[in-house]
């Protein structure tokens, strides 16, 4: 199978279904963050301290697919067609959270990224996570999104939050507490 096709050349692209629009099309930039979202997890996932949550957050990565799946699907028909959201997701993320929270010390600042190459990778990811749920909650405006996916987004948001400060116990780094600079 080829992966060039060159349909693409005039600045649009094909949605499922069919139909194809600007390359810069609201749509377009929302599924493409949850693609370069779950491009980062896969990063994320390479450091040595996340072997222990690897199941977990490649069952995050399958969910942003089906995520994108349905970002880029307007034929109605097609739609029926693709995999359903994960109803248990937000519950999971909620419960990995609450046990992750049990390992860090209680949280007293706003944190900076960083201490730790794993840290600043789960928070890059946490940051582009936001930015994915602002191209969502906009594209929500003018067209219907199950609304489950901005509650995913979210959560999902926090759990890299956790993730970050998780990391940070397990690699033995201090965390980087925001200070106000003085003059």
């Amino acid at each position: 199978m080829r992966i060039y096709t060159r349909t693409g050349d005039d600045g649009t692209t094909g949605l499922f279904g069919g139909s194809r629009v600007p390359k810069d099309d609201l749509r377009i930039e929302s599924y493409g963050t949850v693609d370069e979202l779950n491009s980062l997890i896969g990063r994320l996932l390479e450091h040595t301290e996340m072997k222990a949550h690897l199941e977990f957050f490649r069952a995050i990565q399958s969910d942003l697919f089906t995520i994108g799946s349905h970002l880029a699907t307007v034929d109605e028909k097609m739609k029926a067609k693709l995999p359903v959201l994960n109803p248990s997701a937000i519950e999971n993320f909620e419960k990995w959270m609450d046990e992750a929270n049990e390992k860090t010390p209680q949280l007293r600042n706003f944190l900076l990224p960083g201490g730790h190459p794993s840290v600043a990778d789960a928070h890059v990811a946490r940051s582009v996570c936001r930015r994915a749920e602002r191209r969502v909650v906009a594209l929500s405006r003018v067209e219907s999104i199950d609304s489950e996916i901005v509650k995913y987004l979210n959560r999902l948001s926090d759990l890299l939050f956790t993730t970050a400060r998780l990391l940070s116990h397990i690699s033995g780094t201090d965390e980087i507490e925001w200070r106000v600079a003085n003059d």
